[in-house]
């Protein structure tokens, strides 16, 4: 799978702090280094068959359609991408226009993932989104008049303004909407954003966990009454429409992170790219490095694979850890689990793996760190 990062959006969302510029000017300089970067580097992961590509960000629909395409057609001369691959591009509902949404239809993306985030003005001005309540609901149904079925959307929880009532209004509009996959996340608070100096300043009122666990619950209660699988943490799918990329980084699949900040990842290793625009693009005329590596040790990998996996409905397997890591390692997993199955927050299952319950998934990063194995 291959992960494109387009560091270009209108506008800073308050709470974000993924790397993005608000300037487009080097936009063709910065599309001509991922496509060198994709050239150089079409040999770190073994497998030539591609069954999904993602454009993240930043924006990505804030690239014209013909440069979305352009980057895909530099991937399939390097990879054979399956006829069936998810081809998702994260997006804006204020970008989703119907002539942009029209030109789209022409590209080979097959899946949207439109930040939503809330139905309601006055929290989108909050937190600083590009659109407006209007247009969060517009895009969705242009979207699905246009033909594409596979849709994501994702809702924050978790702050100030969101009362449990809008709330529910929210997690009630993108099931009445028939969106066939929601993604939601918890509101943090991340050092160097707006929001961490409006809450230090006493601007905005600070994040409070109860709330958030309170609404997490009310998410997780609506979803699968209506009948989403909650298969990750912070995702529900109907009909089996999981996400292919994720779901495969979930499960420890190789990945090639393109584009300035993306990570990279191929079993041994764990690389990525600077998070500088200009050094990146810089790099690449020089041919002169642009990322870090990190070689992972046997204890790395368990502990990453503990962590993506039990975030799952298909959750952490015995037999995957004594084939993997060891019967050491398997011991120390069967030591420090047993508590968390006594306080009924893990559930053990007939076929030797081990999954969070409803309760568990509130502490899943809690748990996770303490069936870390760390050297003494």
């Amino acid at each position: 799978m291959i992960y494109f990062h387009i560091p270009f959006c209108k506008q800073a969302c308050h709470y974000c702090d993924f790397h993005f510029t608000t300037s487009l000017k080097y936009k063709e300089d910065l599309l001509l280094a991922l496509h060198k970067e994709l050239a150089a580097r079409s040999h770190y992961i073994e497998d030539r068959r591609i069954h999904s590509i993602y454009f993240g960000g930043g924006t990505p629909s804030i690239l014209e359609a013909s440069e979305i395409q352009q980057i895909i057609d530099q991937v399939a001369r390097h990879f054979d991408i399956d006829s069936q691959a998810e081809i998702t591009m994260e997006a804006n509902p204020d970008d989703l226009t119907s002539e942009k949404t029209n030109a789209l239809r022409q590209t080979s993306i097959n899946r949207f993932s439109i930040g939503i985030q809330s139905f309601f003005e006055e929290d989108l001005l909050w937190m600083n989104r590009a659109h407006n309540a209007q247009e969060a609901d517009t895009a969705i149904k242009r979207v699905q008049d246009a033909g594409f079925e596979n849709i994501t959307c994702d809702l924050i929880y978790g702050y100030p303004l969101l009362s449990n009532e809008k709330w529910s209004s929210n997690i009630n509009k993108l099931i009445q909407l028939e969106v066939p996959h929601i993604s939601s996340y918890a509101m943090t608070v991340e050092q160097r954003t707006a929001l961490a100096h409006q809450i230090k300043s006493g601007k905005t009122p600070a994040i409070l966990d109860e709330q958030a666990e309170v609404q997490m619950q009310m998410l997780m209660e609506t979803l699968t009454s209506h009948g989403y699988e909650h298969y990750e943490i912070s995702n529900f799918a109907k009909n089996g429409s999981y996400a292919i990329h994720n779901t495969n980084y979930w499960k420890g699949k190789h990945y090639l992170g393109i584009g300035p900040s993306a990570h990279s990842y191929n079993g041994v290793s764990r690389s990525w790219n600077i998070a500088n625009n200009a050094k990146y693009m810089a790099a690449l005329q020089d041919n002169t490095s642009y990322q870090e590596v990190e070689q992972l040790s046997l204890i790395d990998s368990y502990n990453e694979y503990i962590m993506t996996s039990l975030r799952t409905m298909w959750g952490v397997e015995l037999r995957e850890i004594e084939e993997r890591f060891g019967t050491d390692l398997q011991s120390h997993f069967l030591r420090e689990i047993t508590l968390f199955v006594e306080q009924q927050k893990v559930q053990s299952e007939p076929n030797g793996s081990y999954k969070l319950t409803r309760e568990g998934k509130l502490f899943a990063d809690f748990i996770a760190s303490e069936l870390f194995f760390i050297p003494k």
